[in-house]
């Protein structure tokens, strides 16, 4: 199949260009030769009207004989070299009567018109025969009377052999076209063959994907033009797919190895009950609150890692929001749960284009992870939006002024803080510190963060905080990189 639909698109290459060739040279081949035909027809028309013209002011002036317009003239200074010199016209002299005096050449034929005009008295009297066949040529001849009866004076104006002239050139005019068509093909042939070959390599790679469903083959990518940039397309989309396939398949490994832990567990109390009756009171208690707990830990593990996957989607709709309003909500939220104090600090303009859940979901993370982590503290925990006209918290690592074009919001909280080594991982799917591992947790909150952030054209960042405790937080583009609108 891909032979035959390269061939098509070589062959309509081919076409468009020998059809656009012969079009334009059959338009310019017929304006040219019918304007150079009309242009040799009307200039042999004018200079056999200007010799018929003064032949008849001539006669008119001077009454002449059919003597006078003698071939036999030897001084050549007679009025017939007068016709002749200037036209290369044939002349053919007649008498009274009609009769031929003296015979043209070749010898032009002689009806009733001519014979009338030869016998007229009015000097320069004429009729024209516009198509004479004399010996197979056709003559344009004009027949002007001498006056008083005296005799006419044929002139005769061969058209035949410009016609044939006429002839030859619309034959090489023909032949032009079909040499411009032949080469117009032959060049339409080539460039779709230049062209083609680059989109033969991206269909070739893209039959590789399909046929091994290897994702990080090298696209060849050349040149400026709309080919190179479906290349450099293609390339960046199997670049993404390939990404895609690796956070999957990273996904599905660290969830199987967290998940092991629990169901480890769970498997060990779950036998344990086949001897219930045999453990002592206390030892029943411990063993149902540990099911509970474990049952827990599973459901927001397995919750935790279905939000990871959602967020990965991208099948929220993108609507105009407010972040100081949404980070309202989730402090609401967050003081009825856990009982603690939430502030809330806006500065800017706070408005973004993005997916409300997603981003309510990253900042109930972060909030989430600095009560866990302050549980028994009496400053209020805050929560800091700023926009672009706006600053945020200065701090160590990832701290400073939010960056122009993105809305910046942090947590802040006077937990125990983060150690320096573990900022550059803090993000990392299924990490926990060694100081949060006895801590209920996934370890996959602050990964969903990152995803948020990244999806909205931000990055994720965390640093320790001036005086004791945390700075937790992401940034969400206002301009360029960022989630589409829907209409």
């Amino acid at each position: 199949m891909r032979p035959r639909r390269l061939s098509s698109l070589r062959a309509t290459f081919t076409l468009s260009f020998a059809a656009v060739a012969a079009a334009v040279t059959v338009l310019v081949g017929f304006l040219s030769y019918d304007a150079a035909a009309r242009l040799v027809r009307v200039d042999q028309q004018t200079v056999f009207s200007e010799v018929v013209q003064d032949l008849r002011g001539q006669v008119r002036e001077t009454p002449l004989d059919p003597g006078d317009f003698s071939s036999s003239d030897p001084d050549h200074d007679g009025p017939l070299d007068d016709i002749i010199r200037p036209s290369r016209t044939d002349v053919q002299v007649l008498g009274r009567g009609g009769a031929v005096a003296d015979h043209g050449r070749p010898v032009l034929p002689v009806v009733a018109g001519d014979r009338r005009i030869a016998a007229s008295p009015a000097a320069g009297t004429w009729v024209e025969h516009r198509e004479v066949d004399v010996g197979g040529d056709l003559y344009r001849v004009a027949t002007v009377a001498l006056g008083g009866g005296r005799g006419a004076v044929q002139v005769a104006q061969q058209f035949s052999d410009t016609e044939d002239l006429l002839r030859e050139l619309q034959q090489r005019t023909v032949l032009l076209v079909g040499a411009v068509v032949i080469a117009a093909g032959l060049f339409g042939w080539w460039l779709a063959r230049r062209i083609t070959r680059r989109l033969v390599r991206l269909a070739g790679a893209a039959e590789d994907v399909a046929r091994t469903g290897r994702l990080g083959i090298q696209v060849p990518v050349a040149g400026h033009d709309e080919v190179a940039r479906l290349g450099r397309s293609f390339d960046r989309m199997l670049g993404r797919l390939a990404r895609s396939e690796e956070d999957q398949r990273r996904l599905v490994q660290d969830a199987g190895h967290e998940l092991r832990t629990p169901l480890t567990s769970l498997r060990t109390n779950i036998s344990m009950l086949r001897r219930i009756d045999e453990l002592p009171p206390e030892a029943r208690e411990e063993l149902v609150a540990d099911l509970a707990q474990e049952s827990r830990e599973l459901t927001d593990l397995v919750n935790e890692l279905v939000a990871l996957a959602a967020g990965q989607s991208d099948t929220e709709p993108v609507r105009r929001i407010d972040l100081a309003d949404l980070a309202e909500d989730v402090a609401i939220v967050a003081r009825r749960r856990s009982g603690r104090d939430v502030a809330l600090r806006v500065s800017g303009d706070t408005t973004v284009d993005g997916r409300p859940t997603a981003l309510q979901r990253a900042v109930s993370n972060l909030v989430e992870n600095a009560v866990k982590f302050d549980r028994d503290g009496k400053v209020p925990i805050e929560i800091a939006v700023t926009g672009p006209v706006g600053t945020g918290s200065g701090g160590g690592t990832g701290g400073g002024v939010g960056r122009p074009g993105s809305v910046r919001i942090e947590v802040l909280d006077r937990g125990p803080g983060i150690a320096e080594g573990d900022l550059v991982r803090v993000f990392d799917r299924f990490f926990r510190a060694a100081d949060a591992r006895s801590l209920p947790g996934s370890g996959l909150g602050l990964s969903i963060v990152r995803e948020v952030a990244v999806a909205h054209g931000g990055a994720s960042f965390a640093f320790r905080r001036e005086g004791g405790g945390a700075v937790f937080g992401f940034t969400v583009s206002v301009t360029g990189d960022r989630p589409p609108t829907d209409s």
